[in-house]
């Protein structure tokens, strides 16, 4: 629906504009928005690690919100009792009186929300960026008008907690984000992740969910893959059109143009004097595996024979789910292990090259410099950065992350919503050979010289 401009479009009542544009609310008469309210809707849309069921004998934990909740009142003071903030959407507070508020996309010149109120909190629909304004009239004369500005002021980004991929593939975009809006970004992150980048990034301020303090934001964003987000409520667009990184650019508002996290790293020396690759062949689920049966063997026993040590830096050895359990590929050497992943970067850093699937580590070695050889099939390339060393086979079935009409499940290790069961189950990466996988590290420059001779111990001279 086209939202009309003021001039356009008369003053309805609060609960028909509400019916007609499901934009915004107006809690006069139910109380206002608060911080558990604010929790459960983020917690209703935003993805959830996937943890072990508890036992019969114990009761279902209520599950943990995905977020620090925000502020339960807007944080912002404005004259005459009236409060404002842009921590879950455009949101007004305004005492007992006789009231109009009126809020309006500056942007787009649109009004998204006018209501006549006696005592509300307001919060527009929409909790993705939007540069607003906000009216505020007692008695027919504006009292009260702010206009969206983030600069000096400031806003907390918050990462979901359980991820490595998706928080390094947004952070860039939140880092740009407070470039240019000249803010003082906070975000909020996993404190197993805020290592890597908190020492190259010395402007932006670092914390764990725990850590948060809701009351001295002016905004908060909301960085997640939305599955059910119907309405659009929280990303403008399905994440599944734009790419698991760029939907991050358009929950802010800013250029999707893909950029790599800088990682700051305290030992940025080789692990190893001789010349290796580093593997990753675990993953969360079936369906991100390369399922071909005698891949992995063949490729470790092909950079072996070309001169290179292959070092699998999974943190499992052994992972899967059911009667499906996925072993270390055998000849490689076993690097897995609960480290820290600043040790995993400084191995992706020297590394001649690493091959992975669309996991957490790739995004890892994305971000390391490491030429990165990526094998998925259940996702279409858009979703991932960009290498040239992309494997995906379209002979079969494919990308169906990317498709809406599919809804991941996350509890499902088996998940394979086109062709579970059937002879076809995971054709996506079984039909992922290893001599196309073979011919895309004979693409990265420098990696195999001809002939297969012994490679340099300087990794730089493989760079891509």
């Amino acid at each position: 629906m086209l939202l009309g401009t003021r001039s356009a479009q008369p003053l309805r009542t609060k609960r028909t504009l509400e019916r007609s544009l499901d934009f915004g609310r107006d809690l006069d008469n139910s109380g206002s928005l608060t911080a558990d309210t604010a929790t459960e809707e983020v917690d209703r849309a935003a993805p959830r690690t996937v943890a072990a069921p508890p036992s019969s004998a114990e009761p279902d934990p209520k599950p943990k919100p995905a977020y620090p909740p925000a502020a339960a009142t807007p944080t912002q003071q404005g004259p005459s009792g009236i409060r404002f903030d842009f921590n879950l959407g455009c949101r007004v507070s305004v005492p007992k009186g006789d009231w109009r508020i009126r809020l309006r996309d500056l942007d787009t010149g649109n009004i998204l929300y006018e209501t006549e109120v006696k005592q509300a909190v307001v919060s527009s629909r929409k909790r993705y960026y939007l540069r607003c304004g906000i009216e505020v009239f007692a008695r027919g004369e504006l009292v009260f008008e702010h206009r969206y500005s983030a600069t000096d002021r400031d806003v907390l980004i918050q990462f979901p907690v359980g991820t490595l991929g998706d928080v390094l593939a947004w952070f860039p975009f939140a880092a740009r984000f407070a470039d240019v809006h000249g803010c003082r970004l906070t975000c909020a992150m996993s404190g197993l992740i805020i290592p890597l980048l908190r020492d190259a990034y010395p402007h932006v301020r670092f914390v764990t969910h725990e850590e948060v303090e809701p009351e001295r934001f002016y905004a908060t964003y909301y960085m997640g893959l939305f599955f059910d987000d119907a309405d659009n409520t929280w990303q403008p667009c399905d994440f599944r059109h734009v790419g698991l990184h760029r939907t991050a650019a358009y929950i802010l508002g800013i250029d999707p143009a893909e950029q790599a996290p800088r990682l700051a790293l305290p030992d940025e020396s080789r692990p190893i004097a001789e010349p290796y690759v580093c593997i990753a062949a675990q993953s969360s689920s079936q369906a991100k595996y390369w399922n071909n049966p005698s891949g992995w063997r063949e490729i470790v026993a092909h950079l072996k024979q070309a001169g290179y040590r292959v070092v699998c830096i999974d943190q499992k050895p052994v992972h899967g789910g059911g009667l499906v359990w996925n072993h270390i590929p055998h000849g490689a050497e076993d690097e897995t292990g609960d480290r820290p992943l600043v040790e995993r970067a400084r191995w992706l850093r020297h590394a001649a090259a690493f091959i992975g699937l669309s996991s957490g580590l790739s995004w890892l070695a994305w971000a390391a410099g490491a030429p990165t050889v990526l094998i998925s099939g259940f996702t279409h390339p858009t979703n991932e950065f960009a290498t040239p060393f992309r494997i995906i086979n379209y002979h079969s079935c494919n990308s169906c992350w990317n498709d809406p009409r599919v809804r991941f499940d996350h509890k499902d290790f088996l998940w394979c919503p086109r062709h579970a069961g059937t002879p076809r189950q995971f054709e996506c990466t079984r039909l992922i050979t290893a001599d196309q996988v073979k011919g895309a590290i004979a693409r990265i420059p420098g990696l195999l010289p001809s002939g297969h001779t012994s490679p340099s111990s300087d990794a730089a001279s493989v760079r891509a």
